[in-house]
């Protein structure tokens, strides 16, 4: 299986694109009937901070990155691991594809240690084992990953055994352990735009880390831009498209996509 790894395609699912008209469960339903090997990491922030405003707490973000605490680690985890995932997983089953659900924590998948002591309980990803992906890819499975990570490394006595794992980062690194094929974040908005909010079609590692700097690229988009950056260590492209178009998905993986495209320079690694 683990010759065949380079094949796959790593799919970021934003759960702000998860709505009544998205078709992209559909796309991935199609791939997987092709003969594609998907492997799903989704996001659900905006259902946390509805979660949590339900328990009185409020979200903040530093760098597109939400403060967690030991309240809201527990609702990141029920919320992403539990329901957004089974939703995830269970619409997949539903149109005939073949889906399971997984977590970080499962078979050690994502390890990581605490980024940042501002940030509370986020992690950085230190370590991804493919050992379980491997398994379920080999069986015929798309693996739908919920960004919760073991904390595994430099854990201070008294924490939390899971860490809260940015889901563009927890992308961007199992695509780059993976050498996969293509890492595709599907969001709510057109792609990277300069400062007129013109869309920039194609980037390359340079141009992009300049915009990032320039503050161009700002919020929640950076985490993707760096996380895009950190796959092309060993994947040859990353696209950040907009998810709420129709078979966006699917027509990006064809080659008729939109967006915007990071890649690495011919004969550059």
């Amino acid at each position: 299986m683990s010759s065949k790894l380079d094949k796959v395609i790593v799919v970021k699912l934003g759960g702000a694109t998860l709505g009544s008209h998205d078709t992209a469960i559909e796309d991935m339903v199609e791939l997987q009937r092709q003969g594609k090997s998907l492997v799903v990491i989704h996001g659900g922030g905006k259902l946390i901070t509805e979660w949590l405003l339900k328990h009185g707490v409020s979200s903040q973000f530093v760098r597109g990155e939400r403060v967690t605490d030991k309240a809201t680690l527990e609702v990141v985890t029920s919320v992403l691991a539990g329901l957004v995932n089974k939703e995830i997983v269970a619409r997949i089953n539903d149109l005939g594809g073949q889906a399971v659900g997984i977590s970080g924590v499962d078979g050690a998948l994502i390890q990581g240690k605490i980024k940042n002591r501002e940030l509370g309980y986020i992690g950085t990803v230190v370590k991804v084992n493919l050992a379980l992906l491997e398994v379920i890819l080999q069986s015929g499975y798309i693996p739908v990953v919920a960004p919760v990570s073991l904390h595994s490394f430099d854990k201070p006595d008294g924490t939390p055994p899971l860490l809260n794992i940015n889901a563009d980062a927890a992308a961007g690194e199992i695509a780059a352990t993976i050498g996969a094929e293509r890492l595709i974040f599907l969001t709510d908005v057109v792609g990277i735009c300069d400062q007129s909010g013109n869309l920039l079609s194609q980037l390359s590692p340079g141009e992009a880390e300049s915009l990032m700097a320039s503050g161009v690229i700002s919020g929640g988009m950076i985490p993707k831009v760096e996380a895009g950056i950190r796959a092309l260590s060993t994947t040859p492209t990353t696209s950040i498209i907009d998810g709420r178009q129709p078979h966006a998905l699917l027509r990006e993986v064809e080659g008729h996509g939109g967006g915007t495209t990071i890649q690495r320079l011919s004969g550059v690694n």
